[in-house]
């Protein structure tokens, strides 16, 4: 079956009709703002390092801290007795 075509342009009453309702607001995790990364300098790490105490180091060592680890390693081997 063919349909004439009466005009390209809808009127406004047709435009009026296409109009879409608003939307329910959908169910949607919320958004996470992102974090902001701060970077630390090299002779800022090694300032913080030499200032830490060493109580601090040794809890560092014991949660997994490989540098914690080797300035415990070195610290022992100093005041080691000598034979």
């Amino acid at each position: 079956m063919i349909t004439p075509v009466t005009s390209s342009n809808p009127g406004p009453a047709e435009v009026q009709s296409k109009t879409v309702a608003p939307q329910p607001p959908q169910s949607q995790a919320p958004q996470t703002t992102p974090a902001d990364t701060v970077t630390i300098s090299a002779a800022k790490q090694i300032l913080q390092e030499s200032l830490e105490t060493s109580s601090q180091t040794a809890k560092e060592a014991a949660g997994g801290d490989a540098q914690a680890r080797r300035l415990l390693a070195r610290e022992a081997a100093d005041h080691a007795p000598i034979k």
